[in-house]
């Protein structure tokens, strides 16, 4: 699938494109797997938060301004539902990690030339998730710093516009500052350890490596090659969101067709071409969401993972060992230049 030997860009690109191509199968199948299984989850931690809570809710839907409801029915509401959407955020990043195991999984079997299944994906992921989780919720809270200060910058100028528009006081105008210069403080440094961390899923999967140690050696083999690193990463991510925008547009157009002609004179039809136009937007929806997904997710992790084969056998010969894991005869064997 790949030149046993350093791999330009154009090599490392049209590995991946290589891998997808061959093991689409396996890999959709398994992504559509742990982030149907996220789905559902989060569907049934909403669907049990809504019963423990209907009735409050409801009093808050039908609230005038003689019921107005107090903090004490407010509370119940927001917790509860906050907690559903923290929830969801670690099924995300559950799902996430499962998804980052398995592409250096099946990029192994993809490059040794092995054929692979959905099963065999699995068994390689599920002793390694863990440690894989535990990168990406690391990676996660790093980038989680600039993103919230920026979060808080825009509720501080909201919040600031809309007190300068009551009373003319701008006394919220110190937030927006002090949130916006430490997102511009942090944002490098969050961009600068995710580039230096993200060998971090692929030396988990294939070194067996733990958290904490997969890290350090996702850091020694960025080092002196971290604008290579983040530069094809860059690329790929850019790719797969475009081509995830393509898609769901694709799929919106799709979504139409259904609507169709219908005959305004019969109100019965009518209801019923609304909930068929309904229900078939969601599906469409929820469909193009899992694509959008699994392209942002999958795509630039096959790359990352194709750099990292790419820097290992750059600085340790690794060229090899691949070659006799793949069965060729010693003369056949390239060095770690390709020769």
């Amino acid at each position: 699938m790949i030149p046993l030997g350093p791999l330009g860009l154009g090599e490392i690109l049209g590995g991946a494109f290589a891998t997808f191509g061959r093991h689409w199968k396996q890999l959709l199948g398994f992504a559509f797997a742990v982030y149907g299984m996220a789905v559902v989850l989060f569907g049934a931690a909403l669907a049990l938060a809504y019963l423990a809570v209907k009735a409050e809710l409801h009093r808050l839907l039908e609230w005038s301004d003689e019921s107005a409801p107090g903090s004490d029915e407010v509370m119940p509401l927001v917790l509860t539902f906050g907690t559903v959407y923290l929830f969801g955020l670690f099924a995300l990043l559950v799902a996430n990690a499962a998804v980052y195991a398995g592409c250096p999984a099946v990029l192994q079997d993809a490059v040794l030339g092995r054929p692979s299944s959905f099963g065999a994906i699995w068994r390689r992921v599920w002793p390694r998730l863990w440690a894989v989780l535990g990168t990406v919720l690391i990676t996660a809270l790093i980038a989680a710093v600039p993103l919230v200060l920026m979060t808080l910058a825009f509720v501080g100028m909201v919040v600031s516009l809309i007190a300068l528009a009551a009373d003319g006081s701008g006394e919220w105008g110190w937030l927006v500052l002090i949130a916006v210069l430490g997102a511009l403080a942090t944002g490098p440094v969050a961009v600068w350890l995710w580039v230096r961390f993200s060998f971090a899923p692929a030396a988990a999967v294939l070194e067996g490596q733990g958290t904490i140690s997969a890290m350090a050696r996702s850091a020694q083999l960025v080092r002196g090659a971290w604008w290579r690193v983040f530069g094809i990463s860059l690329l790929a991510a850019v790719m797969a969101a475009a081509a995830s925008y393509l898609l769901q547009l694709v799929f919106q157009l799709l979504s139409l067709v259904p609507s169709g002609p219908a005959s305004l004179s019969d109100e019965a039809a009518n209801g019923g071409v609304a909930v068929t136009i309904v229900i078939t937007t969601m599906a469409f929806g929820l469909l193009t969401t899992l694509l959008g997904q699994i392209l942002t997710s999958a795509f630039p992790q096959l790359v990352i993972s194709l750099l990292y084969v790419d820097q290992r056998i750059r600085k340790e010969n690794l060229a090899p060992a691949l070659a006799e894991a793949a069965g060729l005869p010693p003369q056949q064997a390239p060095d770690a230049y390709g020769r």
